[in-house]
């Protein structure tokens, strides 16, 4: 399916050449950061990346619109449907034990810790529980790689697997369509099932389930190209650096060993490598937390028309929000709502629905013509903030909203002038 996907857009640049996985992939990645770039040729293997990189592009693929886009996440976090089990899955086609230093895995920028997984997501199970999320894992040899593991659901189930003396069984999957990407990218309360909420987003989109199949008890998601069998284990080693979102490089740390047992791939596999810092990197770790920030703001203003979490931001940092404003102090309701919906928030601009929050000139407009910072600028000292924020320290950091909204009682002034 990805082949499909892929080639199906006309914007796709094609590198015919042989490419090294030694930092070159990079250069290419960073030279078209909005187009998809499929090398041909990368120690024989057909490698992709930037596919997901534009907000327009998803859209379109889930046949919505920007809009749609958010409602559509949104949706799906709060319904997720049940999968549907097949018998087969072309992935199957083709069984291997993995060399990982055979494999197109990049190593991206030169002082990256080494060659890394950057696309994906790791499948485990306990009970009832099909957990699905994205975690870098840097190689360490054949069979062996360091996996980063934040305090979430992977981390309780492998510490809890290690604590009864056993190691994870986990499914790794390479090469998913974007509604399993995005899915995977979600943070939802533990006992809700990532693969549900794909399944949603693919019952809206396309009227059909996800498809699995059942994998020694975990189910895999048939459309993968790439599937590994794995177990992560006790054993520590160090991990990094690696740069993540914001474009600068994360620290060193003592991480899980995962050791990879057995591969799966089609015929003729396409690698999906994800740029560290990159359009495609923002895009899948930041929409799915616009509909966190939507409900959040929801909850205090009835009407919001938008949430966009900005590229300049690293689409992490920085929102912008559209609300129309019943009562004065909306705006300022709005912005607090705002940081409780996605706690790594640094900077958001509430705005009217009169606004394209799409358009990074629109929002400076209402910041020059419907903002005064003695009156509508909110800072918070010494909150909690994002661990990849550069400038925080400890974990703490300074937020700020912006209000560059309309007062009510003198609209008509502030009115943009239209024909």
């Amino acid at each position: 399916m990805l082949r499909e996907i892929v080639e199906g857009f006309e914007e796709t640049v094609v590198v015919e050449k042989p490419v090294s996985k030694e930092l070159e992939i990079t250069k290419y990645l960073l030279k078209y950061r909005d187009r998809p770039v499929l090398f041909k040729d990368v120690d024989g293997w057909e490698v992709v990346g930037n596919i997901w990189s534009k907000r327009e592009r998803i859209a379109r693929f889930l046949r919505t619109d920007n809009k749609g886009l958010l409602e559509l996440l949104a949706y799906a976090i709060e319904n997720p449907k049940d999968y549907r089990t097949s018998k087969s899955a072309n992935f199957l086609k083709n069984r291997e034990i993995p060399n990982l230093k055979e494999l197109p895995i990049p190593k991206f920028y030169p002082r990256d810790g080494g060659r890394y997984f950057t696309s994906a997501m790791v499948i485990a199970k306990k009970d009832d529980f099909v957990n699905v999320s994205f975690h870098r894992m840097m190689v360490l040899d054949e069979e062996r790689a360091a996996i980063r593991l934040v305090p979430r659901h992977l981390y309780s189930m492998w510490k809890d697997s290690v604590d009864h003396g056993e190691d994870l069984d986990v499914r790794i999957v390479v090469g998913n369509p974007v509604h399993l990407l995005l899915a995977g990218a979600t943070s939802v309360a533990y006992g809700v099932s990532e693969l549900k909420i794909a399944s949603s987003i693919s019952m809206k989109a396309f009227g059909k389930p996800v498809e699995v199949v059942d994998m020694g008890g975990i189910p895999v998601p048939v459309d993968s190209e790439f599937v590994f069998e794995a177990k992560i284990t006790d054993e520590l080693t160090d991990e990094g650096p690696f740069v993540d979102i914001t474009g600068t490089y994360d620290i060193v740390r003592k991480q899980p060993v995962v050791v990879f047992e057995k591969m799966y791939h089609v015929d003729n596999p396409i690698f999906h490598v994800l740029l560290p810092g990159g359009y495609e990197h923002y895009m899948l770790m930041g929409l799915p937390k616009e509909p966190q920030i939507y409900a959040s703001v929801k909850r205090v203003v009835p009407k919001v028309h938008g949430v966009r979490l900005t590229e300049g931001g690293c689409m992490w940092l920085h929102a912008v929000v559209s609300i129309t404003k019943q009562h004065e102090g909306d705006g300022k309701n709005a912005i607090l709502a705002a940081f409780a919906g996605h706690p790594s928030l640094k900077r958001v601009i509430v705005v009217d629905e009169d606004v394209n929050i799409y358009d990074d000139r629109e929002v400076e407009w209402a910041v020059a013509t419907r903002f005064q910072p003695d009156r509508d600028l909110v800072v918070i000292t010494n909150a909690r903030g994002s661990s990849l924020d550069p400038s925080g320290k400890d974990g703490l950091t300074a937020k700020w909203g912006i209000d560059a909204t309309k007062p009510l009682s003198r609209k008509e002034e502030f009115e943009k002038v239209n024909i």
